[in-house]
């Protein structure tokens, strides 16, 4: 694991440390996850951009638009 040097308020640090703590974790651990969640975005994004270019494949509208109640209608 390689460690990185962050720069931010001191303020800012010390309340996000108390949060952290009383969710019985840590700061670096918090950022760990937050930094992984940040770089698998692209992937998710990715993932479902594909879905929809499959599912548009599939789907035949007959060149019809739907509006935007139409489409959330259940």
């Amino acid at each position: 694991m390689k460690n990185i040097t962050l720069s931010a308020d001191a303020s800012l640090i010390l309340a996000a440390r108390q949060r952290a703590a009383a969710e019985r974790t840590t700061l670096n651990a918090q950022f760990r996850r937050w930094l992984a969640d940040y770089a698998g975005r692209t992937h998710q994004a990715d993932a479902a951009m594909a879905t929809i270019r499959l599912l548009r494949g599939d789907i035949a509208t007959g060149g019809r638009h739907f509006t935007r109640d139409e489409m959330n209608e259940r």
